[in-house]
């Protein structure tokens, strides 16, 4: 029901347009006998009036907001004047008998009524766009002429204040140049906005900032069009997606900032989403680190795909409580939470027996290179002993596999973090090549299949989330080293990819002990990263933030690699996939060292215990007090 305000404007609709049917009658007979009185007889006159609000009525026509007549609504009023006109001959003829005072007149008054009725519409329209004008706004080109820059120029129409004005639009494309969209002229193409920009500039119409319309511009065009904006001062936005957009007058016009994952140039890897489902579907499923960055976003999307049971596992309340909240009343009674610590064996052993998973995901692990390296004893029982307490316990129930998510940071390591992990790869390959024996005599055997990939933008402790803590802080922002570069994907395709390989992983003609390797794409310098960031809030790299180098810490090295130069790369079916040769060590010998290893964590004698792994990792050059030598830059590695 309308209130009484909305009641009153209806109203007020129905006798304009009431009158103006009367006047469209007055109109129609001058025109249609020139040197007739046109007011003579009034009953037409009244008629027609009453005939084109009962005609209108099935097409809304009072209630019509004429300050967002839009082409739908005029297509109303067109409709509506056929229907009025005709009702009004029919009833003249059938109560009256008057006739039309001449062949031509029906069809003079429907023009004549559609032409009132549309006329103050569109007045009225324009009227209230050019007093919005008058409101100041910030001035913005934008960025793309297609169903984005249509949708947006069209909510921009129907705001009595809007937000900003649009100076003009640049293109994709190259044929599109001179042509306008709602009036707004396309002045030239992206590749060209630095030009543009020069020019608009001498002619003091630059703009206050770029406007994205399309919502899939990334990578090296947008990374090239940041640079151009910056060189003239300018901010680059995001606008509401086109799906918002398409909600009418209410949506509200706020612009976002572009976001540091638009500028990673990486397209999204085509995934075989059916066998991915078919791996997941109607199992028992448990992930360990659930509260993680990768653990939740790989709680997520194995939940996404119904699976029969899904068990959440992580030693930390709070992150298992997040997840868990956020999952709602999705699985319900068909998922649990565990909070348990993977290096305690018996208590994972029970919870393994009481799950019973068919597929394993085991995302636990102490991961901050620095605060391991302070802490070398927790790292090692952590990621070597409770990744085979995991391992072993999943077998022992007879899981299917077991997935260990592992890092670029295991190949060559200069840290205890990645030492580690290299490990716990070697017991997993070591496993991996015993399931294969077994599977191979038709006996029960577990799948171990390990996935290696770098840094995750945003994840917890990594140097986005510091960058913008820092940023708000108003800067420094504090990089290790100039020449640093990481590898660097999205958390949710890290996950699509993690969930491939493993698909790919439990098939029995996968290489024994062989580890998935997601392609990274090129390497990211941190400090251009902490650039683009600084150009993203607006501001300007080494004026209004700086930048300071520390030098590397403990662990750090400047280069991550992905590939040691003993494991060339094999290729998959699937982009962005690849596979590392086997490069292994039997499963007794890497047991009985892990064994040692953690007798020296228990015993608090952390030399000895990085002394066994150096033995078990020849590789691994650790470095122990932050100094970035040549040889840990650049030897005995495929990037």
């Amino acid at each position: 029901m309308a209130n009484p305000r909305s009641f009153a404007r209806i109203a007020l609709n129905a006798a304009l347009d009431a009158a103006l049917a009367a006047a469209a009658v007055v109109l129609s007979r001058w025109l249609a006998m020139p040197n007739a009185n046109p007011l003579h007889p009034a009953l037409p006159i009244l008629w027609g009036a009453v005939a084109l609000v009962l005609a209108g009525a099935p097409f809304r026509l009072a209630t019509q907001y004429w300050r967002f007549a839009s082409l739908t609504d005029l297509l109303g009023v067109a409709a509506a004047s056929i229907a009025g006109a005709t009702l009004s001959a029919i009833g003249l003829i059938a109560a009256a008998g008057i006739a039309p005072p001449s062949p031509a007149y029906p069809a003079i008054h429907m023009l004549s009524l559609a032409a009132l009725l549309v006329l103050p519409r569109v007045g009225y329209r324009l009227l209230q766009g050019d007093r919005a004008r008058e409101a100041p706004a910030q001035l913005v080109l934008l960025v793309g002429a297609g169903e984005g820059a249509d949708l947006l120029l069209s909510a921009l129409a129907t705001e009595r204040r809007p937000p900003f004005l649009v100076a003009g639009l640049l293109s994709l494309g190259s044929a599109q140049t001179g042509r306008r969209i709602h009036g707004v002229p396309i002045l030239g193409q992206v590749s060209e906005a630095a030009q543009i920009l020069t020019r608009l500039d001498d002619q003091n119409t630059l703009p206050d900032a770029l406007v994205l319309t399309d919502p899939g511009m990334d990578g090296t065009t947008l990374d090239a069009l940041m640079h151009d904006a910056e060189a003239m001062g300018l901010r680059v936005l995001r606008a509401p997606r086109p799906t918002e957009l398409a909600d009418g007058p209410a949506t509200r016009l706020d612009l976002r900032p572009v976001v540091i994952e638009d500028l990673l140039n990486r397209r999204q890897r085509p995934l075989d989403r059916d066998a991915i489902a078919r791996l997941v579907r109607g199992k028992r499923v448990l992930v360990t680190g659930a509260g993680g960055t990768i653990g939740s976003e790989l709680v997520r999307q194995v939940a996404a795909l119904d699976p029969a049971f899904l068990v959440l596992l992580d030693n930390g309340e709070y992150a298992l409580w997040q997840i868990e909240q956020e999952l709602g009343g999705t699985l319900t009674g068909r998922r649990q939470t565990v909070i348990a610590d993977i290096r305690d064996a018996a208590r994972i052993r029970t919870v393994m027996e009481q799950a019973r998973p068919d597929l394993v995901f085991h995302a636990a692990a102490l991961k901050h290179v620095p605060m391991v390296e302070h802490n070398p004893t927790e790292g090692l029982l952590t990621n070597i002993a409770g990744t085979r307490n995991v391992a072993d316990a999943a077998r022992a129930v007879g899981a299917a596999a077991m997935v260990l998510i592992s890092t670029d940071k295991a190949v060559n390591p200069t840290s205890v973090m990645g030492a580690a992990k290299r490990m716990a790869e070697m017991y997993c390959q070591a496993l991996d090549i015993a399931a294969r024996t077994s599977l191979r005599q038709d006996q029960p055997g577990m799948r171990c299949v390990t996935v290696r990939f770098g840094n995750v933008l945003g994840s917890t402790g990594s140097v986005v989330p510091v960058f913008q803590r820092q940023l708000a802080a108003g800067g420094p922002l504090t990089v290790t080293h100039p020449d640093m570069e990481r590898y660097f994907m999205t958390v949710r395709e890290a996950v699509g990819l993690v969930l491939q390989a493993s698909v790919v992983g439990c098939d029995r003609d996968v290489d024994d002990g062989g580890i998935f390797v997601l392609d990274m794409g090129e390497p990211v310098k941190i400090v251009d990263l902490a650039r683009q960031m600084i150009r993203l809030a607006g501001l300007r790299p080494d004026e209004d933030v700086r930048i300071e180098f520390t030098g590397l810490r403990p662990g750090e090295k400047l280069f991550e690699e992905i590939f040691h130069g003993r494991e060339p790369p094999l290729p998959t079916d699937f982009p962005g996939l690849l596979m590392a040769t086997p490069r292994t060590a039997d499963l007794a010998l890497v047991s009985r060292a892990i064994d040692e290893i953690a007798a020296q964590c228990h015993a608090d004698n952390a030399a000895q215990a990085l002394a066994l792994l150096g033995r078990m990792v020849p590789e691994f050059d650790h470095n122990a007090d932050g100094h970035a030598g040549p040889s840990r830059a650049s030897t005995g590695h495929i990037r």
